[in-house]
């Protein structure tokens, strides 16, 4: 015998809980001995977040992502402005990774990111190095903003549902969001929208 399916998830983010959650990540410091503040330790999260909400790319894929094509990773194509979330080399399963068109205001900073140096190899990196999962600082950072029930999943059911709010028809959310019609009508209701 099977056990029960899982709960859905059906936490989103109201666009004043965003803010606050990538507002707490980027202002996020270390503490000293003394207990001054040292240095800043999220930043990263708050980029991950940014494009997380954007794009509703899982956050494996989101932390996967080159900015150039490597075997076993996606990568962003800052020149043409596509994210291809299919790692280079893998092979189709049913998580559907569509590559997609990136918004405006995300690839413009995400060229920022790169001429600055913040984002060399990778599109999230804490200290030139790639971050192979957030988990860790998304739970710190999610208290530290009061937002507990909160997880990077969230992230995607919160672009979803921007989308669909923002009347984007939900045959064009599942192709940009890599997600079925029957997953977002199961999520959200028949009309696709979102209660929150």
């Amino acid at each position: 015998m099977l056990p029960d399916a899982a709960e859905a998830r059906d936490r989103w983010l109201t666009r004043k809980e965003a803010a606050h959650l990538i507002w707490t990540a980027w202002r996020a410091r270390q503490r000293n001995r003394g207990g001054t503040p040292g240095p800043y330790m999220s930043k990263h999260l708050a980029r991950f977040i940014l494009v997380a909400l954007y794009t509703g790319t899982r956050a494996g894929a989101v932390c996967g992502a080159a900015l150039v094509p490597s075997i076993g990773r996606g990568y962003v194509d800052l020149e043409r402005g596509v994210f291809h979330r299919k790692a280079v080399g893998a092979r189709t399963t049913n998580k559907r990774q569509p590559t997609v068109d990136l918004p405006p205001r995300l690839l413009a900073h995400m060229r920022r990111w790169q001429r600055r140096g913040i984002s060399k190899h990778s599109v999230i990196e804490y200290h030139g190095e790639p971050v192979l999962r957030v988990t860790k600082t998304f739970e710190t950072i999610r208290e530290a903003a009061k937002l507990p029930d909160v997880s990077p999943h969230t992230l995607r059911h919160t672009s979803i549902s921007w989308y669909l709010r923002a009347g984007v028809a939900i045959s064009d959310v599942s192709d940009y969001c890599g997600v079925s019609e029957a997953i977002i009508r199961r999520q959200f209701g028949r009309t696709g929208k979102a209660e929150n």
